[in-house]
């Protein structure tokens, strides 16, 4: 999976198969830039695991997801879900910013301010914590010519816009 991702067609995505040492040190290599919410979820025990493996994944605005007006994070799930989809897991982020480093750059350079940020692709896991202080997943963005793998943090009331766009796991192909 290589370019960036379009709404119309699932690609695959490969994860695992490389300690967490060996996948911060890819990330290093090419280039990829992390905030401080990446690295605490960097640091889950999801990354311990090393097994490798093939997942079908696909993009979605929220609205088209049957979400109009946007969606809270519980609700762009259930609706993802209820079209077929599935949350990736956690993992999934670093990896699909690795394949993805020539998404389509970012209209701004505004980094951080509590709301979803332009351009960006959210990988759609399970959160690692109910706590609201706790990032809740990642989120994959270039800004200034310069790829990003950020975590982002939020409650279950704030609503993502509908152009917000989620990677989840598809079956279809």
């Amino acid at each position: 999976m290589r370019g960036t991702v379009r709404p119309d067609a699932p690609i695959e995505l490969r994860i695992g198969g490389h300690t967490r040492r060996e996948l911060v040190d890819s990330l290093a290599s090419a280039g990829v830039r992390t905030n401080a919410f990446a690295e605490v979820l960097l640091a889950d025990p999801a990354f311990d695991r090393a097994e490798s493996r093939t997942l079908l994944v696909a993009a979605r605005e929220v609205r088209a997801l049957g979400l109009p007006d946007g969606g809270t994070l519980p609700e762009v799930f259930a609706a993802a879900s209820a079209d077929g989809f599935d949350l990736l897991p956690l993992e999934a982020g670093p990896y699909a910013r690795l394949a993805l480093l020539a998404q389509e750059a970012a209209p701004d350079s505004v980094l951080s301010t509590g709301r979803a940020p332009s351009a960006a692709i959210h990988v759609a896991s399970e959160p690692i914590s109910e706590d609201d202080e706790q990032p809740k997943g990642f989120y994959l963005r270039v800004v200034d010519g310069e790829p990003w793998l950020r975590g982002y943090r939020c409650d279950n009331a704030y609503a993502f816009p509908p152009e917000a766009v989620f990677l989840f796991a598809s079956g279809r192909r």
